[in-house]
C-alpha cells in the first residue's frame, strides 16, 4: 500500500493536446489527481479560488494575463501553492522563476523531468 499523501492537481495550458498528455501521465500515478484545468487565466483564477489544488502545471504563455502578474495573484489567492511553469521557450526559466514559480519545466522535456520536478516539491 503506498502511504504517499495524494497531491491535487491542476493543469493551466491553453492547448487541449498539452492538457491530455499531461493528464495522460500523472494519471497513471498513484499520488497524483487532476482536481481542474484551465484554458486562460481566468479560468485558472476561478478554478483556485474553487478548490484545494496544491500546485499549478502553469504554461506561462497562458492567455488572458502576463504570467508575472498571474503567479502573483495566484499566490494572493492561495498563499501554499506551488506552480511549475512551462514553455517551450527556454527564455522563459529564469523570469518563471523570479516571478514567484517554485519550479520550471520545459514543454520539450521527457515525462521523467515533470515527475522528477513533482517529486522534488
Amino acid at each position: 500500500m503506498n502511504a504517499l499523501p495524494m497531491r491535487q492537481i491542476l493543469l493551466a495550458d491553453d492547448q487541449a493536446s498539452v492538457r491530455d498528455a499531461l493528464r495522460l501521465r500523472l494519471e497513471q500515478e498513484p499520488n497524483f489527481a487532476i482536481v481542474g484545468e484551465a484554458v486562460d487565466a481566468t479560468g485558472l483564477l476561478l478554478l483556485v479560488a474553487e478548490c484545494a489544488a496544491e500546485l499549478v502545471l502553469l504554461d506561462w504563455e497562458l492567455p488572458g494575463l502576463p504570467a508575472i502578474h498571474l503567479v502573483r495573484l495566484l499566490h494572493d489567492e492561495q498563499p501554499g501553492l506551488k506552480i511549475i511553469a512551462m514553455s517551450s521557450r527556454p527564455e522563459a526559466h529564469q523570469p518563471a522563476l523570479q516571478a514567484g514559480a517554485t519550479a520550471f519545466l520545459s514543454k520539450g522535456a521527457p515525462p521523467e523531468d515533470l515527475l522528477k520536478t513533482l517529486a522534488s516539491l
